[in-house]
């Protein structure tokens, strides 16, 4: 895919064609649009959506999406969606306001493909109310070369943390590797090749309204994440005919049904409903030059808002390379009880907080108002060391946050890669304060 072309912007109308004079302008007669392609609207927000928001895509296509066998149950036992009932949840159908930590999965060697490979760590909301997340792992062995997939109850995150994706999308080829996300519509039709064969990353599967980059308040015009940076595909297609699998997620349940051609056949499109990938090290990090630590929401990439203003359905915040400068202060993030709940991983090297545990492929979990923060080991060096200008530049941690009680499910408490001795990373803290 070295040939990859892109278009710049997030959200902002594109129009690219695979063949010149694929896509109509205005009346065309006969009543046919060029070379007898098939009109088809793909629509990923409601039709009477305000205009800024409102997400739909025109697509020029040799066969109607139409076309296609009866969907079937296919099993998939560990990608589950909330709300998970009390035999899916962990701590004996409860959440419980426990932090836990899991080491990386394993890609065993006869690992299946990034479908099959989806693990849900846990989940919150209610996909069917449309609010929500699931938090999940995936770890894949083989390319899909005859199977596609799309997700009726929400849209995809993913980040790759070992490992290449090559994503075949209606709307073209995305390229994503470690350090980079990728952003897939809910409803988009899509297949996932392994480039550097064994792939492993997270999935953040956003029940909610789309995700969208978030305002910039005091931070003035260019902080954050740039419209610039996000980039789309141009249309690109396969015409290919045979025996195909497409595998569906809707309201929970997978789905499969039988296809005669590659659904990947647009030939051309024009609108605001696409996939785009993002590199996470285009991120205009602002940080403090003063003191203290800032708060986490001066790394949001992007935001899924709720229906309460300045609380999120879900954000997706990351904590980059960047600069620490501050004198006379405590540098890593600071112990913190939150309203939000977080489910966080680590793409590669060590983050901040932590100095052993949190390994590149593990995840944690800190849900409302349990208490975090940096351990003992970093915390003593912190508060002791000479604090001079330094660069943080081999890590790379991330954050799904929710305003809704994120829930562990029972594959994931079961799993031989979760810390039981996880609270022992701050065990070491004793009292400092003088006794009378």
């Amino acid at each position: 895919m070295a040939d990859l072309k892109y278009l710049s912007g997030f959200a902002n109308e594109h129009v690219t064609e695979a063949v010149c004079g694929a896509i109509p302008h205005g009346q065309f007669s006969p009543q046919q649009v060029p070379f007898g392609l098939y009109a088809e609207k793909f629509s990923a927000t409601a039709f009477t959506a305000p205009r800024r928001e409102n997400r739909r895509t025109w697509f020029y296509r040799i066969r109607p999406s139409v076309l296609q066998g009866e969907f079937t149950p296919a099993t998939r036992p560990l990608w589950r969606t909330a709300p998970l009932d009390q035999g899916d949840q962990g701590d004996q159908g409860r959440p419980g306001p426990n932090q836990r930590r899991w080491d990386p999965l394993p890609i065993p060697d006869a690992a299946g493909d990034f479908v099959d490979g989806i693990v849900t760590m846990a989940a919150c909301g209610n996909a069917a109310m449309q609010v929500g997340m699931g938090a999940h792992l995936y770890v894949a062995g083989r390319s899909m070369v005859d199977r596609f997939f799309y997700n009726a109850d929400g849209e995809l995150l993913i980040l790759p943390q070992q490992g290449r994706l090559a994503l075949f999308t209606e709307c073209g080829r995305l390229e994503v590797a470690p350090g980079e996300m990728a952003l897939i519509p809910r409803g988009m039709k899509f297949r996932v090749e392994l480039p550097d064969g064994p792939s492993r990353g997270y999935v953040c599967e956003n029940y909610g309204a789309l995700m969208r980059l978030p305002e910039r308040g005091p931070v003035g015009s260019d902080g954050f994440a740039n419209d610039r940076d996000f980039q789309a595909p141009v249309a690109w297609f396969e015409d290919r005919e045979g025996e195909y699998e497409l595998i569906t997620k809707f309201g929970g349940e997978c789905y499969r049904a039988t296809l005669d051609h590659s659904p990947l056949d647009v030939v051309g499109w024009v609108g605001t409903a696409y996939p785009v990938k993002y590199a996470l090290e285009s991120f205009n990090a602002m940080n403090t030059v003063s003191y203290d630590h800032p708060d986490p929401s001066i790394f949001t990439v992007l935001t899924s808002p709720s229906d309460t203003p300045g609380v999120a359905n879900l954000d997706f915040v990351i904590f980059p390379p960047r600069w620490l400068v501050a004198e006379h202060t405590f540098r890593p993030p600071w112990f913190h009880r939150n309203v939000m709940s977080e489910f966080m991983g680590l793409l590669y090297g060590q983050y901040d907080a932590k100095e052993k545990g949190f390994e590149p492929g593990g995840v944690s979990l800190h849900n409302c108002m349990s208490a975090h923060g940096p351990e003992q080991a970093v915390y003593a060096k912190a508060t002791e060391g000479v604090l001079v200008p330094s660069r943080m530049a081999a890590s790379l941690a991330f954050m799904f946050e929710s305003r809704y009680i994120i829930v562990p499910t029972v594959h994931a408490m079961g799993l031989p890669q979760l810390q039981n001795d996880y609270l022992a990373c701050w065990s070491g803290f004793t009292r400092q304060y003088p006794r009378d």
